[in-house]
């Protein structure tokens, strides 16, 4: 099952579609059973999603590869290994569980400063003590990779990928990724719901990019497709990416998204792929009104 689950939405009301807050602790149960049953193996979260790590682990997520990523380094952090360790161990706590399938970093271009080279040894630490299995980074542009990997060896990367950013394709990152051995997991495959948003509630703000929107709409509208199954059914179908990881409010918004099969990404039209960092990065939206 390539699907992973992301868990955001249990420790915080997050997304621009988002209109149910944050998700329930009796319905975040109800979706992780669901996905078990469907063979979804991967959870996807973090220190800094809120209560998310505490809800999962009075859920129970025993069995699951668990991912969780560092928040930025403190100010003033006097032992970086310790530091790491500790946030671990923390996170361990919360989950209730021995250990982490991954543990990524939230702000990757923390490697390329003073602290890299030590970060990246706590890091190492803590995989060497059995507390995680793989490390790795969460990056927001795909430009990072250049700098990252031709000097540190990791074995995940998160990267942002959807119908309309397309940029670790057209970076060679999608394919170079692949021949490195790392593994790939794929986020914002909905663009925080912004995606699946109908045009007539689609936020005022984004009439900026009304070409790429006719575009959008109408390709979903000759295809018969819904936005879920393009979005979702396009990422589904690249061989390279392990991991597609999903947010969901609820049961049955996660019944809807097991039933979407591959697309052949052929079908996505080549005027709705863009590069504007301003569209493709939530942290811009707030730049711009």
């Amino acid at each position: 099952m390539k699907l992973a689950l992301g868990t955001v939405q249990f420790g915080l009301p997050y997304g621009v579609a988002n209109q149910r807050g944050q998700v329930s602790l009796q319905e975040a149960g109800a979706i992780i059973s669901r996905a078990r049953a469907a063979g979804v193996d991967t959870l996807d979260t973090a220190i800094g999603y809120g209560d998310s790590e505490r809800n999962l682990g009075t859920i129970g997520v025993g069995g699951w590869h668990a991912v969780s990523k560092l928040p930025a380094i403190p100010a003033g952090c006097a032992d970086l290994t310790a530091w790491v360790r500790d946030s671990v161990e923390g996170s361990l706590a919360r989950l209730k569980i021995d250990s982490l399938y991954g543990l990524l970093l939230h702000q990757p271009n923390e490697l390329l400063g003073r602290e890299g080279a030590q970060l990246h040894a706590a890091l190492q630490d803590v995989q060497a003590r059995g507390l995680v299995k793989k490390i790795g980074i969460s990056t927001y542009l795909p430009s990072q990779l250049d700098a990252i990997l031709s000097r540190f060896e990791i074995d995940i990367v998160q990267a942002p990928f959807n119908v309309l950013d397309r940029r670790l394709i057209s970076s060679g990152w999608l394919r170079r990724l692949e021949e490195q051995g790392v593994e790939l997991h794929v986020r914002s495959v909905f663009l925080q719901g912004l995606l699946l948003m109908p045009a007539s509630v689609r936020p005022a703000k984004f009439s900026r990019w009304a070409p790429l929107w006719a575009h959008f709409d109408a390709w979903l509208k000759e295809s018969a497709l819904t936005p879920l199954q393009a979005c979702l059914g396009y990422v589904l179908s690249f061989p390279q990416i392990a991991r597609v990881v999903v947010g969901v409010d609820g049961v049955h918004h996660l019944e809807e998204i097991l039933a979407v099969q591959p697309l052949d990404p052929a079908r996505a039209p080549a005027q709705i792929a863009t590069e504007d960092v301003d569209l493709l990065d939530p942290l811009a939206w707030l730049r711009f009104e």
